[in-house]
């Protein structure tokens, strides 16, 4: 059992050393309401983490019919009995007292209770009417990385082989997609190479854009484990921020935002340079090496370091150590996926690993890690733009399979092009031809780029808005219909963590009022709609979890995401389960491609690839031409500069992210009361250099404005790469106590600055790379600095109360609450 600490001061907890190769020790993380005893819970009910995509295993403490704490599942292979701060005290937010408890629907311009039969039959309406005019592309969904596994499968169902439609996408788009796409690329299948386990045998581990230690605390708990063990592994670290695994870094690269594939490419070039490569496997695994070969020769390190703003001897440094590692762990996370050429730069760090051999072996492998705790299962379920099963879209021989376990007919299966990623869905909603958007388990007006327009298109009288949620967030505010939804510990699903671990979490308190779980929601959708397959009989089945989960199984079959040798059973045992688990490996899969790929093969790859400088897809027969062996696949590509650079006017490039404290838009954790005393409010991080150059100090407030918009935070000076700021993006439009600031003027919201743009390939926004002035707007001591010299505006929209654009507060107040009474 833990020695008790902080775990605000010491989120980390205490340590457990061990050395390279052994063991990772337990320890049993506990917390629990003040005055209960662990002797006093009556039941302990398994669960696994729901603020982040680590899969924590823990066990939720029931006492008179509510929750009332939690503590970690020491047998569990992920977490061996740890938990992080918002593991430890995030559920307390089910109890907030403004969760929605009963229907909204919007009369009058404004949302008032309703009942469940009221607001299903307005969307039911409204679906038939749209299907009977427009079609079915006229209906889009927007859902979460936050739902169970049986609740994506069964929304892809609905939505793909129900309602017919290209338009289904996640929030995962923000936060995940680049990782999924990356392994496709290399692999030719989505799925992890490594394990967490992998920490415990590398010797070197190389974080690529990815603050593990608040992004993944336990994992990085795992790695402090190791540093204060024997044999501790070296980090490389690749992140413009002076953050705590930069602070433990043998070598720690801070490049030029919107640089990583220069910087990637030298590190390749150097590896090749000094023979760093295992010649046998990529002779015997791979195909296109030459072309890296031929792509990186000119891209020494003292070319990179001139685009980096690098030493070019800090970059050999790096290469060295991932040439000389024996096993080599890389991590990958948003400051590649969110940048420039984005699933480039992913690329190239599988490159990496496949010119090093590094994959399949204890403490060798590659994470491109996901942000939110079901990611991974939206990729699978094909809730997120792909087909279920990693189908391949453009493969008629998988839409026919897809097809046979629906018991549709293929042509029902919309697959004549793409399916239609996040962005675009937003796009054809302000164009006009989206005309009914369901949005689930996630907060789009706070979340998304370019925020005055993503409330322009939810605002717009024509789009009819449905939200599913548990609170009444900035959307569901928008929204025609809300639904009130149940959450985690108030229902029962599973969910597959980013090393492909599937946990069970199972119901442990009722939700209250008359929140339903977002299965029954969507399954009672599917009834009212009368969704039939071609034998007459319901398209959807399945009638609760466990049903549902089986259902996915036989959609899984002879998937590379093989889920077949699952059970409710086998999850309710002492560890979760990584996939693929069937009957070649009925007790899970650690590792991935040892042996090199298994489902590159151009009959049964996920995808036929895409050109990775435009996003343009290449054919059936130019894949067979490439890959006609199902190897992996070495893509090489040169750098190119973002689009976006800084100007005299706008000097700095801004970039968002994560804190420990807070999981997306703070609708859980900013009603937790330790969570949110840690992080109260936005801040604004910046260099001391180019602080003083500016006459700011420590906790002035500021404001930051990009040619979008603006948000104001206190100024918190470090040793930030000079010329970067950065701005965590989980702050929107309300406090704690309830009250509401303006959408459009400078407020806290990150993404009223950040850009409607994407990579090409995977269509994930960038959100790291803004080009951004810096205006004093108030002293710490509260002497008033002059007014800015420009202010963020939201233009008047039609049917809407416009945003103001400055004044005093009072004047400011009520935006969100406004446009609810007018749409």
């Amino acid at each position: 059992m833990e020695v008790s600490v902080d775990r605000i001061e010491q989120p980390w907890g205490a340590r457990t050393p061990y050395a390279r190769g052994a063991a990772w020790p337990t320890r049993v993380d506990t917390f629990l309401d003040q005055g209960v005893r662990p002797e006093d819970v009556e039941r302990w009910v398994r669960a696994a983490s729901l603020l982040h995509s680590d899969g924590d295993a823990m066990d939720i403490a029931v006492l008179d019919g509510r929750m009332v704490g939690v503590r970690g599942r020491a047998p569990d292979r992920v977490n061996h009995g740890r938990l992080g701060p918002k593991d430890l005290f995030g559920w307390q937010a089910n109890a907030s007292p403004d969760r929605l408890v009963r229907p909204l629907v919007r009369e009058g311009g404004r949302l008032v209770e309703s009942d469940w039969d009221t607001a299903m039959g307005r969307i039911v309406a409204r679906s038939r009417e749209l299907l009977r005019g427009p079609g079915p592309e006229s209906i889009g969904f927007y859902t979460s990385g936050q739902l169970f596994l049986e609740e994506y499968y069964t929304l892809a169902t609905l939505a793909r082989a129900g309602i017919r439609t290209p338009h289904l996408d996640g929030n995962t788009r923000l936060c995940t997609a680049t990782a999924g796409e990356s392994l496709k690329e290399s692999f030719g299948s989505d799925g992890q190479p490594g394990s967490y386990d992998d920490i415990d045998h590398a010797d070197v581990i190389a974080l690529f854009g990815h603050n593990i230690a608040e992004t993944q605390p336990v994992q990085w708990m795992r790695v402090l484990d190791r540093l204060d063990g024997a044999d501790p592994p070296r980090l490389l670290c690749v992140d413009p921020r002076p953050t705590r695994v930069a602070r433990r870094a043998t070598v720690h690269l801070a490049p030029r935002l919107g640089t990583n594939v220069a910087l990637l490419n030298a590190l390749l070039h150097e590896i090749i340079r000094t023979g760093r490569v295992d010649h046998a496997y990529i002779r015997r695994n791979t195909v296109g090496f030459d072309a890296l070969m031929r792509e990186v020769d000119s891209c020494t390190p003292r070319w990179a370091a001139g685009i980096c703003d690098l030493p070019a001897a800090r970059i050999e440094e790096g290469a060295e150590l991932l040439g000389s590692a024996d096993r080599l762990l890389s991590t990958v996370l948003q400051g590649v996926y969110q940048s420039h050429q984005a699933t480039a730069a992913a690329v190239q760090i599988n490159n990496v690993h496949l010119i090093r051999g590094m994959l399949g072996r204890p403490g060798a492998g590659v994470l491109q890690m996901n942000g939110q705790p079901s990611a991974q299962n939206t990729r699978e379920c094909g809730a997120d733009g792909d087909l279920p099963g990693f189908r391949n879209w453009a493969n008629e021989a998988h839409v026919a399979d897809l097809a046979r376990v629906w018991n549709v007919e293929p042509a029902t299966i919309p697959h004549d092009g793409p399916p239609t990623h996040a962005m675009q869905i937003f796009r054809k909603a302000e164009e006009g031809s989206l005309r009914m958007l369901w949005i689930s388990g996630t907060n789009p007006a706070v979340s998304m780029p370019e925020l005055r327009r993503i409330r322009s298109v939810l605002g717009r009288q024509r789009l009819f808005t449905v939200v599913q949620d548990i609170f009444l967030t900035e959307t569901a505010q928008l929204a025609d219909v809300v639904l009130p939804a149940a959450t985690w510990g108030e229902k029962t699903g599973t969910f597959t963590n980013a090393d492909r671990t599937v946990h069970l979490c199972d119901k442990a308190v009722d939700p209250p009022g008359e929140a339903r779980p977002d299965l029954d929601i969507f399954l009672d959708y599917a009834r009212r709609m009368d969704f039939r397959d071609k034998s007459g009989g319901p398209l959807v089945a399945w009638h609760h979890p466990e049903s549902a989960f089986e259902a996915w199984k036989r959609c899984s079959a002879g998937r590379p995401c093989d889920y077949t040798g699952i059970t409710y059973a086998m999850l309710r045992g002492p560890s979760g389960v990584q996939w693929p688990c069937g009957e070649a490996a009925p007790a899970g899969t650690d590792r991935l491609y040892a042996d090199g790929p298994v489902w590159a093969a151009p009959d049964t790859c996920e995808t036929y690839g895409k050109d990775l400088m435009t996003g343009d897809a290449l054919t059936e027969e130019q894949y067979r031409e490439l890959n006609p062996h199902g190897k992996a696949v070495i893509k090489a590509v040169p750098y190119t500069a973002p689009d976006e650079m800084p100007t005299p006017d706008r000097p700095f490039q801004l970039t968002t992210g994560r804190t420990l404290y807070h999981f997306h838009t703070r609708t859980k954790t900013g009603r937790v009361p330790q969570l949110d005393a840690a992080a109260p409010d936005v801040w604004v991080e910046i260099n001391s250099s180019d602080a003083e150059a500016r006459g700011l100090e420590e906790g002035d407030l500021i404001e930051v404005g990009t040619e979008r918009g603006a948000l104001r935070g206190r100024a918190r000076v470090t040793d930030i790469r000079p010329g970067v700021l950065f701005v965590p993006f989980h702050y929107g439009y309300w406090d704690t106590e309830g009250s509401h600031r303006p959408g459009g003027s400078p407020g806290r919201a990150a993404n009223e600055t950040t850009a409607t743009a994407w990579d090409p390939v995977s269509k994930q926004p960038l959100f790291k790379i803004s080009a951004a002035q810096v205006t004093l707007v108030a002293r710490a001591e509260g002497r008033t600095a002059p007014a800015p010299t420009t202010t963020a505006s939201a233009p008047s929209r039609p049917g809407r109360v416009p945003a103001t654009t400055g004044g005093s507060s009072a004047h400011a107040t009520q935006w969100l609450e406004d446009t609810t009474r007018v749409k």
